[in-house]
């Protein structure tokens, strides 16, 4: 047994991030072997922009030992198989990033690139007709791929749903295997003054408490890891400009589509996340370029069905800490960093960040070495993300003031690389920690037009005609395989609606 094994860990914030944290070392960990405890005030809201999620949220259900229809059902929940852009691009573009891919490879080669041929022959049909994400989505369908015969079963599904419902479900899951929740305001911290590390907290009512291990889930104040330790931030405000949002409810839209929708604006983006009560709807912009009434304006205008109240203002910058471990704190959520919901990375981030700290679990030694590598691999995770989200920027041929900055401003030469690559042969460069593979990237180059200069040669030793027949088989495989799907609303009515509030 290790003598210097965490014995007590404590979470300062709670919210998805600190809730998320609390059920993942309770899981692992075992209390009461190592007692974790959760610090969080009521006068504390919660931002709620995490609304829409990727397919990593099953598995960490999963391991959390979470029933899929529990979830969805405590959370007003419904499924979510990808995000749709609207107006990204040019005004009157349409593309969708699904849960999956465009088929397995033919003879070897990647399916994007036989369409590429097609698509030069005249085929004036989008590359979306071989997602079967999409052809589900596009209907209003939904079952999970496990229940589906395996050659329709070639994608994956994630969530929309309440974060606020999402805390307290997870509170509930939390407090019954072992974390201790205790309310209040942290109004103090207290460092060892030779190893600079934290080793307490002092409440409002003087209570102190201390720990081994501290999870800073503080939000945007970044409580220990700034405050206290001072760790800078790094800021990407030039590479992704938005830096505020308005978010309002709407009534329920009685077509329950199974994917979150981001329309452009002049100055920014609309997303639209239906729940099983109620639409979420937001718009994030760059203040440089609208004002916050004109943006609510945008917003209500945007909507299609009644706002559910005003709109809320939220701001931000892109960015992340210098450091997301530092000494025996480490930074989750949004305490960690920021980057703007269009492929609603928030949560996923938090999910990595946990399962990276349960895989380089620290003892009271805090090995500098572990600490180092969760820096690296981090860091490298949040700008392969960074990149993918300016690529839905930097192409456009929109012509307001907003969207012209977005065109002219440089770009990473990580990301310019794979622009070169993918625009010399259809070849998408992937690096390591790279959190969206090939067919995101493929989606959002072929849905900005941004056609490689040719496709693989070896595409050729398919003869024309076999080729056209195999791919409007799969085409029509794919619309048949969707329209035996049931609509979203009725298999969530029949497995796991929410009760009447």
């Amino acid at each position: 047994m290790n003598q210097a094994a965490l014995r007590k860990i404590v979470i300062v914030g709670g919210g998805s991030a600190g809730w998320m944290a609390a059920a993942t070392f309770a899981r692992f960990l075992a209390p009461p072997a190592c007692e974790i405890v959760l610090i969080e005030s009521d006068e504390i809201g919660i931002v709620g922009v995490g609304e829409g999620t990727v397919p990593l949220m099953t598995h960490f259900n999963g391991l959390l030992g979470i029933d899929e229809r529990d979830f969805v059902a405590a959370t007003n929940g419904s499924f979510k198989l990808g995000v749709e852009f609207r107006d990204w691009g040019e005004v009157g573009n349409s593309h969708f990033n699904g849960f999956g891919d465009y088929g397995d490879a033919i003879e070897g080669i990647s399916p994007h690139h036989h369409w590429l041929k097609l698509h030069r022959m005249g085929d004036p049909r989008p590359i979306e007709d071989w997602s079967m994400p999409y052809a589900a989505a596009r209907r209003g369908r939904f079952a999970p791929a496990e229940t589906l015969p395996a050659e329709d079963a070639f994608f994956k599904h994630a969530y929309h749903f309440d974060a606020t419902l999402y805390a307290r479900f997870l509170r509930a899951h939390s407090e019954a295997r072992g974390v201790r929740r205790r309310e209040g305001r942290i109004t103090g911290v207290d460092l060892d003054p030779e190893t600079g590390f934290v080793r307490s907290v002092t409440m409002a009512d003087g209570e102190t408490i201390g720990g081994d291990f501290f999870i800073d889930c503080s939000g945007f104040v970044g409580l220990l890891i700034d405050k206290a330790l001072g760790v800078g931030f790094r800021d990407w405000s030039s590479l992704l400009p938005c830096d505020r949002a308005v978010a309002v409810g709407s009534e329920s839209a009685e077509h329950l589509t199974p994917f979150t929708r981001s329309t452009a604006k002049a100055a920014g983006w609309q997303w639209r996340i239906p729940l099983q009560h109620r639409t979420g709807n937001g718009h994030v912009y760059c203040s440089d370029f609208i004002s916050d009434d004109e943006a609510a304006a945008t917003l209500l205008d945007g909507l299609d069905a009644p706002a559910l109240g005003e709109p809320r203002l939220l701001r931000f910058k892109t960015g992340h800490r210098q450091r997301f471990w530092e000494k025996n704190v480490v930074a989750v959520g949004l305490a960690a960093g920021f980057m703007e919901p269009l492929e609603s990375t928030s949560i996923q981030l938090i999910q990595t960040a946990l399962a990276r700290v349960i895989e380089l679990i620290p003892d009271r030694r805090f090995d500098p070495v572990m600490i180092e590598e969760y820096n690296r691999v981090t860091q490298a995770e949040w700008e392969r993300i960074r990149d993918f989200l300016i690529l839905h920027y930097c192409p456009t041929r929109r012509s307001e003031p907003f969207w012209r900055h977005c065109a002219q401003m440089p770009i990473p030469d990580t990301l310019a690389y794979k622009i070169a690559v993918f625009q010399s042969c259809g070849r998408v460069a992937l690096f390591s920690e790279e959190s969206y593979q090939e067919p995101s990237w493929v989606a959002i180059f072929l849905g900005n037009n941004m056609l490689p200069r040719r496709y693989d040669p070896l595409v050729d030793r398919l003869p024309l005609e076999h080729l056209r027949g195999g791919m409007n088989q799969r085409a029509n495989a794919i619309a048949r395989a969707a329209e035996h799907m049931p609509e979203q609303r009725a298999f969530i009515a029949s497995c796991c609606a929410a009760q009447a509030a």
